[in-house]
């Protein structure tokens, strides 16, 4: 019984540990909103008023400063505002600016394209390199380039 508790204070700690490396990330750095309603706020706390409210899970947000359980945030048309670090998630999300993109096979310009995606189209990011990123939209997926995305840095590799 007493190994049990000691184990189980040991994987407490660690989990601990890691909550509190994701939580002391250095902005700016990218995220998503995990929430299905997320409320942004004019200042990092519940007392100030909701200036906008996001009803889309996944959307990519970009960190820009942290206040205790708080982080400012900026979306992708530039607004700003705070949210409560439980309403976003690590995932990498992107989302399609501009033009319509084709995701395609492989990462060059040549590649068979798979599938097309519209502006404002979000999507998962596995991974990006080289200026391509692999974004997966519900399943259908493809390389697309990384400038044609916001969500993820310019010269940013994601694995």
């Amino acid at each position: 019984m007493r190994v049990r508790g000691w184990t189980a204070g040991l994987l407490m700690l660690a989990l601990a540990a890691g909550v509190a490396e994701a939580q002391t990330r250095k902005p700016p750095y990218y995220a998503s909103i995990a929430a299905s309603e997320a409320r942004m706020r004019t200042g990092p706390g519940r007392n100030f008023p909701v200036n906008w409210v996001y009803v889309r899970a996944d959307l990519p947000i970009r960190v820009i400063d942290i206040y205790q359980d708080w982080r400012k945030v900026e979306s992708s048309d530039g607004t700003q505002g705070w949210m409560q670090v439980g309403l976003l998630s690590d995932r990498r999300t992107a989302i399609v600016q501009d033009d319509v993109v084709a995701l395609r096979e492989a990462a060059r310009p040549g590649a068979r394209v798979s599938w097309r995606a519209a502006p404002g189209v979000v999507g998962r990011i596995s991974r990006c390199a080289r200026g391509w990123c692999y974004l997966d939209v519900k399943g259908r997926g493809g390389f697309v380039e990384q400038a044609r995305l916001w969500g993820v840095g310019p010269t940013e590799d994601v694995d």
